[in-house]
């Protein structure tokens, strides 16, 4: 399942993000946005898990938890339209 996390600190890292989203269980890869010209976080990424219900499980525990000084949002990634 592919999960969007948002409201991160822009001090997060990816494999800050890796950590925490692997206590849920295996973590196939995560993707902090960036802005193209400073490099910058531009404070959401895409984690990507293989099973759907340590995903559920992580979407349940993280969304709203503070991480950094500010609540997360996680959710599921829907694909664009």
């Amino acid at each position: 399942m592919n999960m969007y996390v948002g409201n991160l600190s822009y001090n997060v890292k990816e494999s800050d993000l890796r950590q925490v989203m692997e206590e849920y269980g295996v973590v196939e890869s995560v993707k902090l946005i960036t802005d193209r010209e400073t490099r910058r976080s531009k404070g959401f990424a895409f984690v990507e898990m293989p099973e759907s219900s340590d995903a559920s499980n992580a979407i349940k525990e993280l969304n709203g938890a503070e991480y950094a000084g500010r609540p997360m949002v996680v959710k599921e990634a829907l694909p664009r339209n």
